[in-house]
């Protein structure tokens, strides 16, 4: 008998690599990177996937994952690459996930992955912070006052302890959007929207870091906790864009 997991017939080569983008929305966002590990392998049995498995005594599934955005935060751009034992048509395996998939989950893209590394075409995030009961215009000077400044250091509990760190450098753009919201009426609450993106650095800087030092900078305290959502992430061009991860995966190879 194979072991548990280990798909019938025993281990096979991988034939092809599939590359997702998948979404975390709603009320999902407060699903654990761990959580959805184990919702998308469940998905893969739903959805009869040929996912190729590891070698050893207790083969893992071949999957993937690619700057998992924190637990609580929402995201339109989230990247795995999985390996199959046998070849099948990109689209459809979208509609078979998505659909094996709790609504908040949802499998955006699928595409045959092509030569390189997926976590080598990420070097950046977009994101959006919404601030509830913040004014626009409040949430527009600390922004001045904290690109202002060539440094912030916050702190943040990590598994090594306590550590500080510049929140500033690795943010490369953070504006107000016309999008936030003031108030028509005397008891409506007005809400700031910052557009922010953030260079991959080490150790991470986080929307979250981000906030802390608008506080360092400004002292803004958002007396409601905000909303994230990744936007995108990818390749961080001269001109300020993220180039989609998976748009080289679609170019046409050169005739030889």
């Amino acid at each position: 008998m194979a072991p548990k997991n280990q798909p019938v017939g025993g281990q096979a080569p991988v034939v092809q690599r599939i590359r997702l983008r998948y979404a975390k929305r709603g009320p999902l966002r407060f699903t654990s990177h761990r959580d959805f590990a184990r919702a998308f392998e469940r998905a893969l049995r739903r959805a009869a996937v040929p996912i190729a498995f590891s070698q050893g005594f207790t083969p893992h599934p071949k999957i993937s994952y690619a700057s998992a955005a924190p637990t609580g935060v929402g995201s339109e751009a989230e990247y795995l690459e999985i390996g199959l034992q046998s070849e099948v048509d990109p689209a459809q395996l979208r509609l078979a996930l998505d659909a094996a998939l709790s609504p908040g989950l949802d499998i955006l893209d699928a595409v045959v992955a092509g030569p390189g590394s997926l976590a080598d075409r990420i070097d950046a995030s977009r994101w959006l912070l919404e601030l509830p009961s913040v004014d626009p215009a409040v949430a527009a000077a600390a922004v001045k006052a904290f690109t202002d400044l060539d440094e912030v250091l916050v702190e943040r509990m990590t598994k090594q302890g306590r550590r500080s760190f510049d929140a500033r450098q690795a943010v490369t753009h953070i504006a107000v959007t016309e999008q936030s919201a003031v108030p028509s009426e005397a008891d409506a609450a007005p809400c700031a929207i910052i557009d922010l993106v953030v260079r991959q650095v080490t150790p991470a800087v986080r929307p979250d870091d981000v906030l802390s030092g608008l506080r360092v900078a400004a002292g803004l305290e958002p007396p409601v906790p905000p909303r994230v959502t990744r936007l995108a992430q990818g390749t961080l061009t001269a001109q300020g864009e993220i180039v989609d991860p998976l748009d080289a995966d679609r170019e046409p190879a050169l005739p030889g």
